[in-house]
């Protein structure tokens, strides 16, 4: 069962952070590419508006989800330094399990409204390819922050409750300088 979620982690820390990468890539240079054609030599194209939106939105809901995997969101800790390690440990755990759950609701939900797009054969108009494509950004996405929020549930469940706080700011020091 490890090997499964070793290689599950690799395959969605990999589709996070190239879906964030190539989203903002991409979206950078055909926003520039449309400005440039627009009033440089009075053309345009008339999908790349749309495009760029699918890209840019693709790569925050992505780089969010990766950021769960580098322990990089916004975390106030400052209070749980004045509880007992143990009702800390708790507070924690409980943080990332409202976390997963609020996760996993927009997961659903997303691949809900996928299935509903399926069904109503919505076109997009100016790129012309069915709107559930794009979005399935939204379950893929909320799903893999949902992993990272349930693994992070089970990182503070099994640390001593002594080293829990000290874990997660060592790991946020460490990852916030570690290149890969």
């Amino acid at each position: 069962m490890g090997k499964f979620f070793r290689i599950l982690d690799l395959g969605i820390a990999a589709l996070n952070k190239n879906v964030a990468v190539v989203g903002i890539t991409l979206g950078v240079i055909l926003a520039f590419t449309n400005v440039v054609l627009r009033y440089g030599f009075n053309a345009s194209l008339t999908w790349a508006g749309e495009l760029t939106n699918y890209l840019f939105m693709s790569s925050a809901l992505f780089g969010a989800a990766y950021g769960f995997k580098k322990g990089i969101h916004i975390s106030v800790t400052l209070l749980l330094t004045f509880l007992p390690s143990a009702v800390g440990k708790a507070m924690l755990i409980l943080a990332h399990t409202i976390s997963f759950i609020y996760l996993g609701i927009s997961a659903y939900f997303g691949y809900q409204l996928v299935l509903l797009l399926m069904d109503f054969g919505e076109m997009s108009i100016d790129l012309n390819i069915p709107m559930w494509i794009p979005h399935l950004m939204l379950p893929l996405a909320f799903g893999g922050a949902a992993f990272r929020a349930g693994e992070k549930i089970y990182e503070v469940a099994i640390t001593h409750a002594d080293e829990v706080l000290g874990k997660s700011e060592a790991e946020l020091i460490q990852d916030s300088v570690k290149k890969e």
